[in-house]
């Protein structure tokens, strides 16, 4: 038998035995750098929606060579859909680095897994537990869940105490042997009854013994963030179309909304776009129409685009003052699009 020395891994293990996720796609010849690639897509999304992402970007880019001799251009097309593009920025930025400063090899030790673009303390762990079963703690939302209804850690997250007090459960808590399976479980724990609304406690390996159970204090644990008042933003988007079918698009810079992708060029106002037009494709094109506005919804924020279709000479593809492409929207290009934009220009070519 293995030694566990913790209070909660031998229930745990048994349980994930028979109940746990054992075929999804990243289980699957655990590599460092498949781990890596699936902890990096769960940051923030749902597994069910990840699986698709993660087959086609590891099709694509099967090994930290591959990633880093590839187009950013390329890796954000192949993310475009997941948001939080700076993942696949660090992501790429990450496999470079690997490949220029550790000879391709993914690095090891945590130290040397953290210092990496977008890898966490947490991030790090999962993956040289999960690819090396190395003894590293997690503390990913549903591991942080877990203890703080298990062990009762009341107090925000944002408090410096309380995440020291959830990293000390976690150290001790990760057994010595299994570190791998131990990982996988008390995340898929989380995920499938642990969770944070109407949490399955009845068929909680963990039942015996939590306190937030024992106390009617599920729904209290962890102590849950303040909501955030939701903004609204307007943005105006000259779609600026010429005859043979292309868009005119523009990178946004990398800090901020859709960070290193392509769209229209935006404007805060119809003045501003207006200016733009007048200014940048003058007398090549005719007046601006607008479509109708697209909403979407950001984490703390929804946004509403307002297009202007703009029809320029059937063959302009040069404008003043501003850097861009032109974007065939019968026969597009392999580049980075958010969703909506996609959508959008889909919408033009049918």
């Amino acid at each position: 038998m293995p030694e566990l020395n913790s209070p909660i891994a031998a229930r745990l293990l048994d349980w994930a035995a028979h109940h746990g996720r054992h075929d999804l796609p990243w289980q699957i010849d655990r590599t460092p750098y498949r781990v890596w690639v699936s902890e990096i897509m769960l940051q923030q999304t749902q597994v069910a929606t990840v699986i698709t992402y993660f087959e086609r970007f590891t099709a694509r880019f099967p090994d930290i060579t591959a990633l880093a001799a590839a187009d950013l251009d390329e890796v954000l097309h192949l993310w475009s859909g997941l948001g939080y593009y700076a993942r696949a920025r660090n992501l790429h930025r990450a496999a470079r680095l690997i490949r220029d400063e550790h000879g391709g090899e993914f690095p090891r030790g945590l130290a040397a897994v953290e210092a990496l673009p977008g890898i966490g303390r947490s991030t790090a762990g999962a993956i040289l537990a999960q690819s090396r079963d190395e003894r590293c703690a997690i503390l990913d939302g549903n591991a942080r869940r877990v203890l703080a209804r298990y062990f009762a850690v009341a107090g925000p997250v944002s408090d410096a105490a309380v995440l020291r007090e959830l990293w000390r459960l976690a150290e001790a808590c990760t057994p010595r042997d299994d570190v791998a399976a131990y990982t996988q479980a008390i995340m898929d724990l989380g995920a499938t009854l642990c969770v944070r609304d109407r949490p399955a406690c009845p068929r909680c390996p963990l039942a015996v013994g939590c306190a937030a159970l024992a106390t009617g204090r599920q729904r209290e644990l962890p102590t849950p963030r303040r909501p955030l008042t939701r903004a609204r933003r307007r943005v105006f988007m000259v779609v600026a179309l010429n005859g043979g079918g292309d868009v005119l698009l523009e990178r946004r810079p990398e800090s901020g909304v859709w960070g290193g992708l392509w769209s229209p060029p935006q404007f805060p106002s119809q003045e501003a776009a207006a200016a733009f037009i007048q200014d940048s494709l003058g007398a090549t094109c005719a007046p601006a129409r607008a479509l109708g506005s697209v909403e979407h919804a950001f984490t703390h924020f929804d946004l509403t685009i307002n297009p202007l279709l703009v029809r320029c000479e059937p063959t302009a593809t040069e404008i003043q003052d501003a850097a861009g492409l032109w974007y065939n929207i019968r026969s597009p290009a392999r580049i980075g699009l958010p969703a909506p934009i996609s959508a959008l220009l889909a919408g033009l070519a049918g």
